[in-house]
């Protein structure tokens, strides 16, 4: 990977927060960030194993993020790569459309024929956000059982699971999981939201808020293609989450913007 830290690039109030700066990785092109970012996460769920015994991940749908899955189900099937013990490890969503089970819309569907179904998974380690027909009849409801499900997960006295890494995709126009920009998500501060009216369809969804988000230990943005680097450029560079939302999208210890060269077209250059 190569790798550039423009810190001039990063609003100023984020830098000024006591999180760390962020990465910024750009790849040749999609498919070598998918390998890229594959590798990545074996090695850090691996690393979070040998220090907890254990590794959580949010996942993201998206092409991306599934190509990423992908990616990740080939390095397991190869013996030098198989580092990660999956019984150990605990998945989550950033969010799902609000959609019956069986919908092609669902992230869960694209994941599990990715990944999800390709390792040994412990099926009670895996935590799919509820469907409209899983006996939820509104998205406010399975937002609060989602929420109810993270902090079972917790630590005494914690109301959120440690998240080792959250993955999350960006929309043209700089939305993340289910917040766009100066929606209601973008201010309100529960660990899940439901989210009605979304600008992209289908339109009611269920989401990780920023204060789940920014729990986790690493945030991955992952983004692809010249549609987005205009909102890669300004979420790099000082714009608000409410204009933006991916730029309040920030780990405790690491976010690490992993990009394609489209993605990346419109930072500024290194002099």
């Amino acid at each position: 990977m190569s790798q550039s830290s423009p810190g001039e690039q990063v609003d100023q109030a984020l830098s000024d927060s006591g999180l760390p700066t962020p990465d910024v990785v750009v790849e040749p092109d999609a498919d070598h960030l998918a390998r890229a970012a594959a590798s990545a996460l074996v090695a850090r769920l691996s690393a979070a194993q040998a220090v907890h015994g254990t590794a959580s991940v949010v996942l993201t749908g998206g092409g991306i993020g599934t190509a990423v899955l992908r990616r990740v189900a080939e390095l397991a099937a190869e013996p030098e790569h198989a580092v990660v013990d999956w019984n150990a490890v605990d998945v989550w969503w950033g969010d799902e459309r609000f959609v019956p089970v069986d919908d092609p819309d669902r992230n869960e569907l694209g994941a599990r024929d990715a990944l999800l179904t390709t390792v040994p998974l412990d099926p009670e380690r895996v935590h799919p956000m509820p469907s409209s027909d899983a006996g939820f009849d509104e998205p406010e409801e399975a937002a609060a059982w989602y929420a109810e499900q993270l902090s079972a997960a917790a630590e005494d006295g914690r109301d959120l699971p440690r998240i080792d890494v959250l993955m999350l995709g960006m929309g043209p126009e700089g939305h993340v999981a289910s917040i766009f920009p100066d929606s209601p998500a973008v201010s309100d501060d529960r660990p899940v939201l439901a989210v009605r009216g979304c600008p992209k369809p289908p339109p009611t969804r269920v989401s990780l808020g920023y204060s789940a988000i920014t729990s986790a230990e690493e945030v991955w943005l992952l983004v692809s293609g010249a549609a987005k680097a205009g909102a890669v450029a300004q979420a790099l560079s000082g714009a608000t989450r409410q204009q933006i939302p991916a730029a309040g999208a920030r780990g405790r210890r690491a976010t690490r913007w992993l990009l394609d060269a489209d993605a990346a077209s419109e930072l500024p250059r290194e002099q």
